[in-house]
């Protein structure tokens, strides 16, 4: 039981790191958060984390059964999703103020003194979502949860491993955001702007790629594509 709770934790984070890749973030993260103080970067980056922890924990547990209620389809999620993120690579690629207008709206609208409230919706979009918690994720958070145990015995051992689980994913991505001007700064302003422009480019990319499995899912589910 105990290696078996070991495996399943062990599991998600292998399988959603590649996919987050929080990494590439780390440079729009800083963008975003622009001059803002080491706290108001902490507090940011703790809450990213959470939000991200509680996206990956609905779209195990309770993804595939919205999607079941709507009737909507994996690669209609992928489409939706991948069209979302590459308008959010096209802007960040092509909106050559928008480094400065960010960084200087982050820096006077997060006063240390707004409520808990108020940082969960700041923090959310699109740093959060979709940037990284993006559609590919939730998919394949909902193929994962597609695997759950119905045993009450069996699913709590899987409960509980999933959330141990999500919750290294999340503090992955939080150490990501946290340190993200530290890397920036060792970059400097031309290495930051390149990797910047290249994480954009890398999302516009990702979400075209993304389009194109829904659509070929959409295709196959229609016959028009061999399964």
């Amino acid at each position: 039981m105990l290696l078996e709770l070991i495996k399943e934790t062990i599991l998600i984070p292998i399988t959603l790191f590649p996919i987050l890749n929080p990494l590439s973030i780390t440079p729009v993260f800083a963008n975003m958060i622009g001059s803002a103080s080491r706290e108001t970067e902490k507090r940011v980056a703790r809450q990213v984390a959470i939000n991200c922890w509680f996206l990956l924990m609905g779209a195990i547990f309770i993804g595939s059964h919205v999607l079941a209620l709507f009737g909507i389809s994996l690669p209609i999620v992928r489409v939706g999703g991948g069209i979302l993120v590459a308008v959010v690579g096209w802007r960040l690629l092509n909106n050559s103020g928008q480094e400065t207008a960010i960084s200087k709206h982050v820096a006077e609208n997060y006063p240390d003194d707004i409520s808990d409230e108020e940082w969960k919706i700041r923090s959310f979009y699109p740093i959060s979502f979709p940037l990284t918690v993006g559609p590919g994720t939730m998919a394949a958070s909902i193929t994962l949860g597609a695997n759950t145990p119905t045993g009450l015995v069996d699913w709590t051992i899987s409960a509980g491993s999933i959330s141990l689980g999500a919750g290294l994913t999340a503090l992955g991505i939080y150490f990501c955001c946290r340190y993200a001007n530290t890397v920036v700064r060792m970059l400097g302003k031309l290495g930051t702007m390149v990797v910047l422009r290249l994480s954009a480019f890398i999302l516009l990319c990702i979400g075209i790629q993304i389009v194109w499995s829904g659509l070929v899912g959409l295709f196959k589910e229609i016959g028009v594509l061999a399964a």
